[in-house]
């Protein structure tokens, strides 16, 4: 599995949000990005990461990035997702895995001692020129937000 390292170009896409708009790497150039791909809306470990990132939304905001989250659910699921836990960042489908495989967030992982194939929990963090900044693989559900804004440091 590929792994992406800083200073590279973020590979390029092209994903329909939760509304049906598209949204590609090019349209968020400018800006800062924070990119988390998640395995699953509405489970419990997404759930909370989802709801951490909508909590820090304001600072990530006012520190200048933007905040997108990917997954391979459909979008009426991330549109059902996005309205059920309030949440105010952009969801892309991604359902053939293509993105997440050119970001190396798909692959074997363990799961309950076993290794199995599917989506490797990562945050990847984009320049204004759409370059990685950060690319962090394998993290927690669970703090990892916080963790995030410590990294950036964003208070």
């Amino acid at each position: 599995m590929p792994r992406l390292e800083p200073g590279t170009l973020a590979p390029a896409f092209s994903l329909i949000d939760q509304d049906g708009e598209t949204v590609t790497r090019a349209s968020l150039k400018g800006t800062r990005v924070i990119l988390f791909f998640y395995p699953a809306a509405m489970t419990p470990g997404c759930t909370k990461e989802a709801c951490d990132f909508r909590d820090s939304l304001a600072p990530l905001q006012a520190a200048g990035y933007t905040v997108v989250g990917i997954s391979r659910d459909e979008p009426a699921k991330l549109r059902e997702f996005r309205e059920r836990d309030g949440l105010t960042y952009p969801l892309l489908s991604d359902p053939d895995h293509r993105v997440h495989s050119a970001y190396g967030a798909w692959g074997e992982k363990m799961n309950y001692g076993k290794v199995v194939e599917g989506v490797i929990r990562s945050t990847f963090v984009l320049d204004t020129r759409g370059r990685i900044e950060h690319a962090l693989y394998n993290v927690k559900a669970t703090g990892h937000v916080a963790r995030l804004r410590t990294l950036l440091q964003i208070g």
